[in-house]
């Protein structure tokens, strides 16, 4: 991935790892609570009808995150 990308911006299928959150606060907290920290491999499963939320693989958890949080997190 190129410098820049967000969570979101991830393919279905494609992984990562965490760069940064550009969060604060409660919902910085709930991110790295699910184990959204630097260095932590992420893949996007699946993407509701709606398109969104979004399903990502996150330390062997299905976990499902709005676009207006999964872009505040970083990856490379």
């Amino acid at each position: 991935m190129s410098k820049g990308c967000s969570l979101y911006d991830l393919k279905q299928g494609q992984t990562a790892r965490v760069k940064s959150l550009l969060t604060t606060g409660s919902m910085r907290r709930r991110l790295q609570d699910i184990g959204l920290i630097e260095g932590t491999k992420v893949e996007r499963l699946l993407t509701s009808p709606a398109g969104d939320p979004i399903a990502y693989l996150i330390r062997g958890a299905v976990i499902a995150l709005r676009s207006e949080d999964s872009s505040k997190v970083f990856v490379h």
